[in-house]
């Protein structure tokens, strides 16, 4: 058996191990492949070393679960409800830079580290987010369609986020990067007029030449991924972010009759490669680092708990919703992101970032993500106790 098989091999057996775990604490599996990769990681085992390989693997699950998320999802038929996420996101956003900004001037911290504090409270992790909003029984409600598609906005947001680094490391204004945000805006427009034209519709007409596939399980496969990867390359291409032209192709699969064999045959890849991400950021994790500085990390990874937590029930009180389902909304979008990984990566090569700043931001997000259901649990039960002793003194 080869090196590379048994490596496989032994993820494989690790990841079981801990899935069965986590079945039996009723906790989301994304939380075993972080801890497979930590296990497996440099600073444990050592049996896989390069993070970056995995992870440029791994990206391959990311688009096809947004892929799914799109076909799975319901697009709001009510105009309101397609610009709340909108309003709802660009809220956190402006919170978010006031909060950094606060947050800099008392810790006399540079204002690189500060906008990089306040990009790392923009972005959540989708994959994370839909698999607790289907453990609590939310992904159809008003509030888990509402996150969905506050979800889906920061994945647009992404791609001006990187030109806004390109720009902070010195790079100036040129014809092709002009000509690429212009790009990139177009598609934006373009994104939010095909919800527009799928809104509350539930099957769209399909090329006659597809219906054959229905019988044919290799040309499904290869067409499902065909379609997934193919919109995702394209996004990339616009300057969007990959996972969001999944996410439309899925929007518009998931409307055609003749597609519906697609999520069947695509179902072990999404498993199968988005394991591999969640794994390559537990190989991420510096364990020596965050054992030494064990303190600084666990009282970031709070301070990143409770401000986002606050920040976005805020958001979601202002746009009427009850103070429980705040408190959960809060909850379910209080952790960092692997878009926020990739940011702190982008910033740390164009050395926007100190070494330490960019460990610190990765063993906070690690945590973020590992410790995400803990947290939802806890204010799920604090707003269940706030509602039973309102409901006592009145």
């Amino acid at each position: 058996m080869s090196t590379m098989a048994g490596a496989i091999c032994i993820m494989c057996l690790t990841t079981l191990g801990a899935m069965l775990l986590l079945r039996k604490l009723k906790q989301p599996y994304l939380i075993a492949y972080i801890l497979t990769g930590i296990l497996l990681g440099p600073y444990v085992t050592g049996i896989f070393n390069n993070a970056e390989e995995i992870e440029a693997i791994g990206e391959v699950g990311i688009l096809l679960f947004m892929f799914f998320i799109g076909m799975e999802i319901n697009v709001p038929d009510s105009h309101s409800m397609l610009l709340q996420p909108v309003v709802a996101q660009s809220m956190k956003i402006a919170l978010s830079f006031l909060l950094s900004f606060v947050a800099g001037y008392m810790l006399h911290l540079p204002t690189e580290s500060v906008i990089l504090i306040a990009i790392l409270f923009l972005f959540n992790s989708t994959p994370v987010v839909s698999d607790l909003l289907s453990m609590n029984g939310l992904l159809k409600t008003s509030l888990g369609i509402t996150i969905l598609n506050m979800l889906i906005f920061q994945d647009v947001l992404f791609a001006p986020v990187l030109t806004i680094m390109n720009i902070w490391k010195g790079e100036s204004f040129n014809t092709l990067n002009i000509f690429a945000i212009v790009i990139a805006a177009a598609a934006c427009i373009a994104f939010f007029f095909m919800l527009k034209r799928v809104r509350g519709k539930r099957q769209l007409i399909t090329p006659r030449f597809l219906v054959s596939l229905e019988k044919d399980h290799d040309l499904q496969v290869f067409t499902g991924l065909l379609i997934c990867l193919g919109f995702g390359s394209m996004a990339e291409a616009t300057g969007l972010s990959g996972a969001l032209g999944s996410f439309i192709a899925g929007v518009y699969i998931g409307r055609a009759k003749t597609f519906r064999w697609l999520e069947h045959a695509l179902h072990p890849f999404k498993v199968f490669f988005v394991a591999l991400f969640f794994v390559s950021i537990g190989l991420r994790l510096d364990i020596p680092y965050l054992f030494q500085n064990y303190s600084f990390v666990l009282l970031g990874t709070l301070l990143v708990f409770i401000s986002n937590s606050l920040l976005s029930a805020v958001v979601f009180r202002l746009l009427k919703f009850n103070w429980e389902q705040s408190l959960l909304g809060g909850a379910l979008l209080s952790h960092t992101g692997e878009f926020g990984i990739l940011a702190l990566s982008i910033a740390y090569k164009m050395q926007l970032i100190a070494f330490t700043l960019y460990k610190a931001g990765l063993g906070i997000t690690g945590l973020s993500l590992l410790l995400s259901t803990v947290w939802v649990s806890f204010l799920q039960h604090l707003g269940l106790s706030l509602r039973r002793s309102y409901s006592k003194a009145t």
